[in-house]
């Protein structure tokens, strides 16, 4: 059982990782550092907006509209914290060693 928490808590931590790359790759796409036209950078920036999408979209309907500023990176965050606590806290002291 402490196997499946640990991978459990490695693709969370894998999770935020993708999430902070998909956010500096938009980033970068916004403020014409990149080329949009290139072929690597447009299949990195379709596989990073395919995974990240359907997890920050819900969050994204939920929070009120504030123009340009997307606030739904910072919440999908916080939601991951609580979960690795809440494994951390209730599960892993539960689990025989």
């Amino acid at each position: 059982m402490r196997a499946i928490l640990d991978v459990i808590m490695i693709a969370l931590d894998l999770y935020m990782w993708v999430v902070i790359a998909s956010v500096i790759f938009s980033w970068l796409y916004a403020f014409n550092v990149i080329n949009p036209r290139n072929q690597f950078v447009s299949m990195v920036g379709n596989a990073l907006y395919q995974v990240t999408e359907p997890v920050l979209r819900p969050i994204r309907n939920i929070l009120p509209n504030l123009g340009g500023l997307d606030l739904s990176p910072i919440v999908l965050f916080l939601i991951i914290i609580l979960i690795q606590q809440m494994i951390l806290r209730y599960a892993y002291p539960m689990v025989p060693f």
